[in-house]
């Protein structure tokens, strides 16, 4: 079988980033998290785990009119109607950056699925809530519903997502009787949100894990879509309960999950990584750290990156002497 490339092929560039507005008006920093991410990779010194690939075209009106009604699209691009109904500040370097976000995704799983040594990162948020007639929680347009129906239609091929957000992602379910072809594209029961606190948390997944396993030793799933959803973590504003350790650990079973159903289907299993929740008024850097510790740990285990990175992930209202530090090796 031959062997994962060592860099994971990053699919970025700062026209998917919203700058308006969002520092200062907006509770979630989602259109702002790629960029950010990004400078704190550089802050930390991991752009060698990383490759990036900027050229690519952003989606039109005609692409989100696969998952979205022709007028809340229309709403949306014109600061019309229901455009505010994402709960984020409207702008035009916001309908400009979704454009740019949502083919991020689409990009990333299409090279994947053409290139299935090669990992692949969308470092993207705010897509698993948005609806057919409008958007929700911080979401205004669903990629993953849009790409799987594009995937689908051009390759004849299914996905499957593991989304590990705090919140469901209701987006595809939603979609179901908007445009039926998501039903082919990621199959019922193929879209795994773990459940729980810690223990119960990661037995939620695993079971997702191996229900998707059997479906693609069965030829009925192609690749697979990793969330890394930071508010499933107890510390998060409007998160879950799932401490450090055990959502790091999801990380690791599922980059072990990969290695052993690519050995089990003889070729690497196309995988591609993206980012979604996080919430944290008091130290927005916390949740760009668990996104790049479990990034990390999937460099580690499926591209056989020995980098490593100690970082601090700060308790919400401890004093520093009081962070918990868990290194990724």
């Amino acid at each position: 079988m031959k062997k994962r490339s060592k860099r994971i092929l990053t699919f970025y560039t700062d026209q998917q980033v919203c700058f308006d507005n969002i520092e200062t008006a907006s509770f979630s920093k989602s259109p702002l998290k790629p960029y950010l991410l990004m400078q704190r990779i550089k802050k930390k010194g991991l752009t060698g785990a990383f490759r990036m690939q900027s050229h690519f075209q952003p989606f039109t009106k005609t692409d989100f009119e696969l998952a979205h009604t022709e007028t809340y699209v229309h709403n949306v691009f014109n600061g019309e109607g229901n455009h505010r109904s994402n709960s984020l500040p409207w702008s035009k370097n916001l309908v400009h950056s979704v454009g740019y976000t949502n083919a991020s995704l689409y990009e990333a799983k299409k090279y994947a699925l053409l290139h299935p040594q090669t990992v692949c990162f969308a470092p993207v948020s705010g897509m698993h809530h948005a609806q057919p007639e409008r958007g929700s929680g911080f979401c205004t347009f669903s990629g993953q519903v849009i790409s799987a129906i594009k995937l689908y239609e051009e390759f004849g091929v299914s996905g499957a997502y593991f989304d590990l957000d705090g919140h469901f992602g209701n987006s595809i379910e939603d979609s179901r009787w908007f445009n039926p072809a998501i039903n082919l594209a990621i199959p019922k029961g193929c879209n795994v949100n773990p459940t729980g606190t810690n223990e119960s948390y990661v037995e939620s997944f695993q079971k997702g894990l191996a229900h998707v396993g059997e479906h693609i030793k069965a030829g009925k799933i192609h690749y697979v879509v990793f969330a890394h959803g930071a508010d499933s973590h107890e510390d998060d504003d409007i998160g879950g309960g799932c401490d450090t350790k055990h959502w790091l650990q999801c990380a690791q079973l599922f980059s072990e999950w990969v290695n052993a159903i690519s050995a089990e289907i003889g070729k690497p299993l196309p995988v591609t990584l993206a980012l979604f929740g996080g919430y944290r008024s008091d130290n927005y850097e916390a949740v760009l750290d668990l996104h790049l510790k479990s990034l990390l740990t999937c460099s580690r285990i499926i591209c056989e990156n020995p980098q490593c990175e100690t970082l601090v992930i700060p308790k919400k209202a401890c004093p520093r002497e009081d962070w918990m530090t868990y290194k990724v090796a």
